[in-house]
């Protein structure tokens, strides 16, 4: 067995993987620690004995599967004000304060939705909707068929929609700024 380049990995796959932790848990310290737990789970997995052949497709299904388990340990440990104002976010300045805490409240009820999703629906979702991952890499990444992937993506939009359904989807879009 030959060792992995993990600095050449790191350097490459590091700042995907840390874009991946973030999205779903929103703060940047938690998203350091599943960043780093991603790469010892990575090494333990190669430690097993297994070959990677798509180091990136590992470390961002090892880091979005870190990332809703930690998501759900903070909706069952927080109550929703804590959650709501310790938020690590990046403002933005095109925005007004009030567009800013209506935002913040969205993403954090998004994220208290997703962890009430089981894993596979939220881990398909996640990388389907947040990495832009295709139906035939999430598929090959959680060894299922295409066509469980487009039923675990509609059941998790479903269940998405009955969890959020006071959420008004025109005010959202209407808010929506371009990402620069």
């Amino acid at each position: 067995m030959i060792d992995p380049d993990w600095d050449s990995i790191l350097r490459r796959d590091g700042p995907a993987v840390w874009r991946t932790a973030w999205r779903v848990l929103g703060r940047a310290s938690e998203a350091d620690e599943c960043f780093q737990e991603t790469f010892v789970a990575a090494l333990e997995f190669v430690r097993q004995g297994k070959a990677v052949q798509h180091w990136r497709a590992l470390l961002q299904r090892i880091a979005t599967t870190r990332a809703i388990d930690r998501l759900r340990r903070r909706v069952t440990q927080r109550n929703r004000e804590a959650f709501l104002d310790h938020t690590d976010d990046h403002p933005s300045p095109a925005r007004l304060p009030h567009e800013q805490l209506e935002s913040k409240e969205l993403a954090m009820r998004l994220r208290c939705a997703l962890a009430r999703l089981p894993d596979g629906q939220a881990e398909a979702f996640c990388l389907f909707h947040l990495e832009d991952w295709s139906y035939r890499e999430i598929a090959e990444s959680l060894s299922i068929s295409t066509d469980l992937v487009g039923v675990w993506l509609q059941r998790a939009k479903a269940k998405l929609r009955e969890l959020l359904a006071d959420v008004d989807p025109a005010t959202v879009l209407a808010k929506e700024v371009p990402h620069e």
